[in-house]
């Protein structure tokens, strides 16, 4: 077998293969095989008719069709594996000759991983905020913890802000109720604008067996966007009385005897998640320096197929929900589907040169991967999915996706390393210990997902994470 590959640019290749009659002796078997199966020829016991005669019975060219679709993606990957070429999604095939008992010749044209030039990494250097408890923010997180131990007594008064409310919910379309557009009995906190447009309004001033009817656009459903007709009727207004900021209150709500002893505990707590959003912003601003100081040629096939593949899904789960672009557009306060394309498309491209980047460095520094890494990642992800970590293991396996998961623990473990021997210093010039920053699992999140300086507070953070999306671009 003889090949070359011919590069069309910094990410495509041309392979042009040829495969002598010979090396085709085992498509040949196979096809023989299945033909003898589905042909019933008369004096002939099926699987047993020969060669010679399945040619006559179903004509030699389309044996011929079939031994080239066996033989061919065979070749291929053979080709691959012995040059190593780094492939990116399916190849276009043409064959170029096929001579009967002679030559099979293709060509495969293929987006490959580019080649990049990686700049010196050894003085690396971010900035991030600096970590500062204000008082404000721990007495936040105590009115959170107060808001917790409130009771609620009903009032002979009209709702306001604050309130919590029993009300019956009825919408009309063209003086027509709804299907499921009604409720009873739903409790509702007034001024928390969780329900829907205009329904705070409505209710501030109603009291107990008050209605009043406002406008707003459905935000689900076959009529969604459309403005219908509401009807909120209040049943009984609730208003919160917290507990008095003492210590009683203290021991209570916590193990901890005085107001003081609490206050120090939150202290410590919101400072602890400080350090990890510092690690997260640490990780985000070394991953933003990569990308701005390698240049990185991008196969625009992969984008095209990622950024396809998320609208389909993020189809899918509009019709889901009742949706459609535009009420989801509308909600989410996008100008238009060209801005949520262009932001979508900027995400992707980022998203895929970080791949390359971190691939690129992870092969310069001969980073491999071992079980513990394996374990550590399957069972942070599994954690994060809600599902023991046999059955995230065993999706991976049954969704074909093993290679993917292996390559974004070697892209994660491998932006940990460089992360640890980057200088990071705060705004004001303080060195970060990284100690400090090192997460109980390693986490790499969606690129969509929500980094760690937004997600809940917790005393594990990915900050070693790479933002990739985990099934994004093939790798």
């Amino acid at each position: 077998m003889k090949s070359t590959i011919e590069e069309l640019g910094p990410t495509r290749v041309r392979m042009a293969i040829e495969v002598p009659w010979g090396d085709l002796d085992h498509a040949f078997g196979e096809v023989y095989k299945e033909l003898g199966k589905q042909v019933r020829v008369p004096g002939f016991r099926p699987g047993k008719v020969p060669n010679r005669v399945l040619d006559q019975r179903i004509g030699r060219p389309v044996v011929l069709e079939q031994v080239v679709q066996h033989a061919v993606p065979e070749v291929y990957s053979e080709v691959v594996r012995e040059n190593q070429v780094r492939v990116l999604g399916q190849p276009e095939i043409e064959v170029t000759r096929l001579d009967d008992n002679d030559t099979l010749a293709f060509t495969a044209e293929v987006d490959v991983a580019p080649q990049l030039e990686l700049p010196p990494l050894e003085n690396l250097s971010v900035t991030v905020d600096d970590l500062e408890v204000t008082e404000a923010e721990i007495d936040e997180q105590i009115s959170v913890m107060r808001e917790r131990f409130g009771m609620l007594t009903g009032v002979e008064r009209p709702a306001q802000d604050g309130d919590f409310v029993s009300i019956d919910l009825e919408a009309k379309l063209n003086d027509e109720v709804l299907e499921d557009g009604t409720t009873t009995g739903m409790s509702y906190e007034v001024g928390s604008g969780q329900l829907m447009e205009g329904l705070d309004d409505a209710v501030r001033g109603l009291s107990a067996d008050e209605s009043k009817t406002f406008q707003t656009a459905l935000l689900s459903g076959p009529n969604a966007g459309e403005q219908a007709d509401v009807t909120v009727t209040v049943r009984s207004v609730k208003e919160k009385d917290l507990p008095e900021l003492d210590d009683e209150f203290a021991s209570t709500a916590s193990e901890f005897d005085t107001l003081a002893e609490l206050r120090d505990d939150v202290r410590v707590r919101v400072g602890r998640t400080k350090t990890l959003q510092q690690g997260a912003q640490a990780r985000d601003k070394l991953v933003e320096h990569l990308l701005e100081i390698v240049e990185v040629p991008i196969p625009e096939n992969l984008v095209e197929r990622e950024i396809e593949w998320r609208n389909r899904a993020f189809e899918n789960e509009l019709q889901q929900a009742g949706m459609d672009w535009d009420s989801f557009l509308s909600i989410s306060g996008t100008e238009n589907r060209e801005a949520y394309d262009a932001d979508q498309r900027k995400t992707v491209e980022e998203a895929v040169r970080t791949q390359f980047i971190l691939d690129a460095i992870a092969d310069a520094r001969e980073v491999t991967v071992d079980n513990d890494d394996l374990s550590a990642q399957i069972m942070a992800q599994a954690q994060r999915s809600r599902m023991s970590p046999e059955q995230y293991a065993q999706q991976l396996q049954q969704g074909g996706n093993i290679a993917e998961f292996v390559a974004d623990v070697r892209r994660t473990k491998t932006l940990a390393q460089l992360l640890e021997q980057t200088t990071i210093t705060d705004a004001s010039g303080n060195v970060v210990d990284l100690e400090a920053l090192r997460p109980k699992t390693v986490q790499a999140p969606a690129a969509d997902a929500p980094a760690a300086a937004d997600a809940p507070a917790t005393d594990e953070a990915p900050v070693a994470a790479t933002g990739d999306p985990e099934d994004d671009a093939e790798s």
